[in-house]
């Protein structure tokens, strides 16, 4: 998959149907300190609700993620998307990171969280830690206490890290957990791999669901567009298209591919399913699980064909 200009007046399939995006980064260096944006200097600088709204398709609503910023600035990064949220209420909610191997903090700020409708659910990013990090009692408790709370844990890990979170789920049953990005496999090759067949244990637990996100940035830009349908296929197939969610990881997914072909991949990867199941992935099922509120009226926004 290689990187294409947003065109925001190209014809996509996008542009006249309702649509909840369950993945979308805002962040502003300028405002909130962002340590991994210095690694990254493609993506060192802002990307706002505005820049995305300028090219936003008519009938897309989002699910803003945590965007790695400093440990500190984790309550300013949600209040300040909840600001901009009253300018774009096309977001529809707010996924904020907790420290839940901390206890006492995790705690505290869960509680807080579950009373507040523009926070739908909780992401504390585990991809760079160590092996055993999820099997810490203080950290389960953190999970599981999300659970109580009616708030899904989006959990961001790498390929190798997939049978430690089906541990997790299976201690923390009560909890649903937000697969995000595949699992971040390393390739889309066909055949037996490590990833498809931990992809399939972790199917196995009825509690955890799985965005359709952030491959493309993972896999070889080389790879062929039918090898990342297949590689979506494999995900609908191990955990029903009812418990997959859309997303695009934006704006990080602009480091391979554009936001409009991204969501066309998704959309012909859906062609082989009912309308009303594709509908599920792209929309209904994101809101069931983050318990969001309606995409609002888009009346105003011409569509783009």
């Amino acid at each position: 998959m290689t990187a294409t200009n947003q065109n925001p007046d190209a014809p996509n399939r996008h542009s006249a149907q309702a649509v909840l995006d369950s993945h979308v980064h805002f962040w502003d260096p300028r405002r909130i300190g962002y340590p991994w944006l210095s690694e990254a200097p493609p993506l060192n600088r802002p990307f706002t609700p505005e820049a995305f709204d300028a090219f936003r398709p008519r009938g897309t609503s989002v699910i803003f993620v945590e965007a790695g910023r400093a440990e500190q600035h984790a309550p300013a990064e949600i209040e300040w998307v909840r600001s901009e949220s009253e300018q774009h209420p096309w977001i529809a909610g707010a996924v904020a990171h907790v420290p839940l191997e901390d206890p006492a903090s995790a705690e505290t700020m869960i509680r807080r969280y579950a009373d507040d409708p523009f926070v739908v659910g909780v992401r504390r990013n585990i991809q760079d830690e160590p092996a055993g990090f999820t099997a810490d009692a203080g950290f389960r408790a953190g999970v599981r206490l999300l659970g109580e709370a009616g708030l899904p844990f989006d959990a961001c890990v790498r390929e190798h890290q997939l049978a430690e979170l089906t541990e997790l789920a299976a201690a923390c049953p009560g909890t649903t957990i937000v697969l995000d990005h595949l699992g971040k496999p390393k390739s889309a090759a066909p055949g037996q791999s490590p990833w498809r067949q931990a992809l399939r244990r972790l199917a196995e637990r009825g509690n955890v669901v799985c965005k359709l996100s952030g491959v493309a940035t993972e896999i070889d830009p080389s790879t062929p567009r039918p090898a990342v349908i297949s590689l979506l296929h494999e995900v609908l197939n191990a955990f029903g298209a009812e418990r997959c969610l859309y997303g695009s990881d934006w704006p990080v997914m602009t480091l391979a591919t554009s936001y409009e072909d991204w969501f066309d991949l998704v959309h012909d990867a859906l062609s082989a399913y009912p309308t009303a199941i594709a509908d599920a992935v792209l929309r209904t099922n994101a809101q069931r699980v983050y318990r969001a509120r309606a995409i609002p009226s888009d009346d105003t926004r011409p569509e783009l064909s």
